[in-house]
């Protein structure tokens, strides 16, 4: 397979706690007009929001949960960031995504600054009242930190359209104006948008399809696999195998995957998982772990699932020609540096998994405009900003002989300390 003839940047600087802040900070380092004062202001969080819940179970017993709402920076509009509810999140890790989420709007240029928030809790050892109880305590206790002009929640990791219509009612509550755009990803007959929940895998899907034009690729003729078979890996393969004409071998979730050289039916497994709340027993597959499955064979790998699942020794040993990220930070620093030591196209998340803030943005002006759009002029307005941003950051990896990470970071930092400049933030 062809490869995008980059050369082999590298991570310098200093020590990073994460992968994301290590990309950060090499780029930061070589824009011209970053100062040191103004990388401060980079770095720095707005508001970080740190609360013990007290939930009242269906027993009545009474428990306190952790839960964070972490806001980075907001010089280019309203802070925006989904929240998510599992065991091992983390005030770390909520800071890396809120960080994040500032170069990703930036990157694809909309409107927004960057937050995040989380639960510390298995959400399937809850019922589902409580479950409502505990996403209402979580709106009612960030009170006026969030709001359509402020903060606007979206969903993430155990997180849904459920999940925002509570959300949204409990606000609602305390807030008359503009109460429907303080969330989006909300039920389509609560204000929701055409489009939203497929948004972020087929954001993936024209990421790859841009680059397989590039390339030169006919993707009926590689193995693709997707690491992660929720809302986004499941729309990324649906999608990819519809209107890409694409062949998906290999599909998996946390407790394992199934792989066929030969391609698999995705719907049937999706219908399949769904139904059984496994991929376990699908026929005519292989069924491996999920340490065994990030090493299968493929042309084209599309990690949707956690941050960090791609290591160093997945990348030593992965095959993959092209990495499309469809989660948040799932290739760790290190790891980035063997695939472009290895001349992989790595398409960033700030930018392969932006349709979902992007169709979240639509959502939110069409709450506050009451003027809604169908599905096919919502996908027509997706297509358009996030393949405008890849041309963007392809050109600038291009000219500037820089991988796309590095652009796309270049690109989203430009344009978020400009807007600190103009706005004469931490002067």
């Amino acid at each position: 397979m062809p490869t995008m003839n980059l050369p082999i940047p590298k991570i310098e600087g200093p020590t990073c706690f994460d992968a994301e802040s290590c990309f950060f900070q090499s780029v930061a380092q070589k824009i011209s007009f970053i100062d040191e004062n103004l990388l401060k202001v980079l770095n720095s969080f707005r508001r970080e929001i740190s609360m013990e819940i007290p939930l009242r179970k269906d027993n009545g017993t009474l428990i306190t949960i952790k839960a964070y709402r972490v806001q980075h920076n907001n010089a280019r509009g309203p802070y925006k960031g989904g929240f998510r509810i599992h065991q091992n999140v983390t005030l770390e890790e909520v800071r890396m995504l809120a960080n994040l989420m500032t170069w990703k709007g930036a990157v694809v240029n909309i409107p927004f600054g960057g937050a995040k928030g989380g639960i510390t809790l298995d959400p399937k050892t809850l019922t589902r009242t409580e479950l409502e109880r505990l996403v209402r305590a979580y709106t009612y206790n960030l009170g006026d930190n969030v709001g359509p002009h402020t903060d606007i929640p979206a969903p993430d990791v155990n997180t849904g359209a459920q999940t925002m219509a509570w959300f949204y009612d409990e606000y609602a509550k305390s807030h008359s104006t503009d109460a429907l755009a303080v969330v989006t990803g909300k039920p389509v007959g609560l204000g929701g948008s055409e489009g939203r929940e497929e948004a972020t895998g087929r954001g993936a899907m024209y990421t790859l399809r841009e680059i397989a034009k590039d390339l030169k690729i006919d993707l009926s003729q590689t193995k693709i696999l997707i690491e992660g078979f929720g809302n986004v890996g499941y729309h990324a393969a649906r999608l990819i195998v519809e209107e890409l004409k694409g062949k998906i071998v290999g599909v998996s979730t946390s407790k394992g995957g199934i792989y066929n050289p030969k391609g698999i039916d995705v719907k049937a497994a999706h219908d399949h998982y769904s139904k059984n709340g496994s991929l376990k027993g699908f026929p005519n597959v292989d069924h491996m772990t999920p340490g065994e499955f990030l090493f299968a064979d493929c042309d084209i790998l599309i990690p949707s699932a956690l941050e960090g699942s791609i290591d160093n020794k997945v990348a030593d040993k992965t095959n993959a020609q092209i990495i499309i990220e469809g989660a948040n930070g799932p290739v760790t620093a290190s790891a980035n540096e063997i695939l472009l030591d290895k001349r992989k196209v790595v398409a960033p998340g700030i930018l392969a998994n932006a349709g979902g803030v992007i169709v979240s943005y639509f959502e939110w002006v069409q709450n506050l405009q009451q003027f809604y759009w169908s599905h096919e002029e919502v996908n027509k307005k997706l297509e358009k900003i996030i393949c405008n941003a890849y041309v963007n950051v392809r050109d600038q990896s291009r000219k500037n002989k820089i991988s796309l990470r590095q652009a796309a970071y270049t690109i989203g930092l430009e344009r978020v300390a400009q807007a600190c400049i103009l706005r004469g933030t931490g002067f």
